[in-house]
């Protein structure tokens, strides 16, 4: 069994209690990178690489930890990305574009071991279909739950779950902004079994 301590590379405390739910130890740090998608650039492709910028920009402080690193990228069908909206005006405008729409959240993970620079990254796709929402649902799911520091202007393990019509996709965690079915698989792969840990 491994014995390398773990880091996740994030200061999002959503993200810190998916990981507490694998019952392994680990720390946390906030990695200090630019988000701004590129020219030309795909969702997927910015949700991977900013989670393995998170990774690695943690690389030479933490040389002897696995570093998660995780990043979510939202997108509305015609490809217009959906970041965090930070206010009540920006958040009313997401959910009027979300409303009956399908909306694609990727969540970019990648799993760094400095020390020998090998590393796992995955694009987790997940998709929301919206209700049709009156502006009056949505001042009222606002007022309640005020999602300004989440993409889609929503959390999904609150009431943002009463916006939806249907979910699709293996790992709802991925929501929230860390998918642990496949960051499980990672570390399996690399001889850490949450379910025999002690």
């Amino acid at each position: 069994m491994s014995s390398h301590p773990l880091l996740l590379a994030s200061s999002s405390p959503y993200r810190r209690d998916l990981l507490e739910r694998l019952g392994l130890p680990f720390e946390t740090a906030s990695p200090d990178i630019d988000e701004s998608p590129r020219t030309d650039e795909s969702p997927e492709q910015l949700a991977i690489r900013l989670a393995e910028s998170k990774a690695r920009a943690l690389a030479n402080q933490y040389p002897h930890h696995w570093i998660i690193g995780s990043d979510q990228v939202a997108c509305l069908p015609d490809g217009t990305l959906l970041a965090k909206p930070g206010n009540h005006e920006q958040a009313i405008s997401q959910l009027q574009r979300s409303s009956g729409q399908t909306v694609q959240f990727l969540t970019g993970l990648t799993l760094l071991d400095p020390n020998t620079d090998r590393s796992q990254t995955h694009c987790e796709r997940f998709a929301v279909q919206f209700r049709n929402l009156t502006a009056e649902e949505i001042e009222g799911y606002l007022l309640k739950e005020q999602p300004y520091d989440c993409a889609g202007s929503f959390r999904m393990e609150g009431l943002g779950i009463a916006l939806f019509k249907a979910m699709e996709g293996r790992d709802p965690n991925s929501l929230i902004g860390l998918p642990l079915i496949a960051l499980n698989d990672m570390l399996r792969n690399w001889g850490l079994n949450p379910l025999l840990t002690r």
